[in-house]
């Protein structure tokens, strides 16, 4: 069964919410998938897989691919920190620097695509 797609003013208005610290029960998991929908559109692929639980997971970005087990490279964040760099309250940089981010494998920095939107 293929995933729901989230629309564009539903994901955004619960990002606004969540960054103006007004979320309502389903805010963060909203924004993490809506998210990691737009970091799977962005860079297609499957040579890394994006893990933010208990929300969500994606395989993006162009590379080898797997087809069993675990892919060649796996991110792995809080859903508070993913939709920090994913709106570019901080940078991947940052949060792996200070170990927030638990990143292994080629193609594992995801510096080049984000943020993936800024918020007002």
């Amino acid at each position: 069964m293929a995933a729901r797609r989230i629309p564009e003013d539903a994901g955004r208005s619960a990002l606004e919410r969540w960054k103006a610290g007004t979320p309502e029960a389903d805010d963060e998991a909203l924004s993490v998938r809506f998210t990691l929908q737009i970091l799977k559109q962005r860079a297609p692929g499957s040579s890394v897989e994006v893990r933010v639980p208990p929300w969500g997971a994606v395989q993006a970005i162009e590379g080898p691919t797997h087809t069993r087990g675990t892919p060649p490279a796996v991110v792995e964040m809080s859903p508070t920190v993913w939709l920090e760099v994913a709106t570019g309250a901080q940078t991947f940089e940052e949060a792996l620097t200070q170990g927030l981010i638990q990143a292994s494998g080629e193609r594992s920095n995801l510096s080049a695509w984000l943020p993936l939107l800024r918020l007002p």
